[in-house]
């Protein structure tokens, strides 16, 4: 049976609790939820990437793309990706930046995906996004 591996990247604070930012088994990795926190600096409680949709969705990404390398996965791998945004006037917006981004990552093909509105997200957070990948 393959083990499974917890992964928490350098630039992740250590979760608060017993979870994992990620976790690998096999040839499965399963990114958890992530928001725009900037990159973890020591003795410093997380900062949101600032207090805009696009500015926490491209951190959002640049959080989940850390985990998918640090279990040896890339965009291509992800199989599935789900959204939660906090305020449904946000879809129109947070689709034109998730189209640009993949665009800009050369994605061959696109993950299933599904968005919707969830309210509970810490005070000021925006976009919470976490993804299933397959390794070859």
């Amino acid at each position: 049976m393959t083990e499974k591996t917890a992964l928490t990247p350098a630039t992740h604070t250590t979760p608060p609790a017993k979870f994992s930012h990620g976790v690998r088994k096999g040839n499965i990795l399963q990114v958890a939820g992530q928001v725009g926190f900037l990159p973890a600096e020591e003795g410093k409680a997380p900062t949101p990437a600032g207090p805009t949709l696009r500015e926490q969705t491209l951190q959002t990404f640049a959080n989940v793309q850390a985990i998918l390398e640090e279990g040896g996965a890339t965009w291509d791998d992800v199989m599935m990706m789900r959204v939660y945004l906090t305020d449904v006037d946000h879809f129109a917006e947070m689709n034109e930046i998730y189209n640009a981004y993949f665009e800009e990552q050369g994605l061959k093909e696109a993950p299933a995906a599904r968005t919707t509105v969830y309210v509970g997200l810490p005070k000021g957070l925006l976009i919470e996004i976490d993804a299933l990948a397959v390794l070859s």
